[in-house]
């Protein structure tokens, strides 16, 4: 299986580093025998995210079996970007993983409500970073 790991941090003042994603991600990886490769992104904001648009694209086109993160926080700055991208994905049959959640993009149910309530947190959070 091919699969694009995707790391990324949203601050590149020393305060924030992608080592810890990166060091489980791989260690998972490798655990599940996969032909990996690993992506870094860092101080991105929601319109300039070249790497991940350039995984998401190349995922579309079949050079990757599966995306990889770490949380769907890493992959997605809004619910609704969330929502979008991985229907994208889904009806593109390219999978998607959340390490540290352990989900997995199906049409399982429990998956489903997973995914939409993580993102509905992570957006929470982020509009109260946003108005602090």
């Amino acid at each position: 299986m091919k699969v694009a790991i995707y790391c990324r941090t949203s601050k590149t003042d020393g305060s924030q580093n992608n080592l810890n994603q990166k060091l489980e991600l791989e260690q998972f990886a490798k655990a599940m025998n996969y032909n990996y490769e690993i992506f870094e992104e860092q101080e991105s904001t929601r319109k300039t995210r070249p790497i991940k648009n350039k995984i998401f694209q190349e995922a579309l086109q079949k050079k990757w079996d599966l995306i990889l993160v770490w949380k769907l926080d890493r992959w997605a700055r809004s619910m609704q970007e969330l929502i979008n991208d991985l229907e994208v994905m889904r009806v593109n049959n390219v999978q998607f993983r959340t390490l540290k959640e352990n989900l997995i993009l199906d049409d399982n149910p429990t998956n489903k409500l997973m995914i939409n309530i993580l993102s509905s947190f992570a957006q929470f959070e982020r509009d109260i970073i946003r108005e602090r």
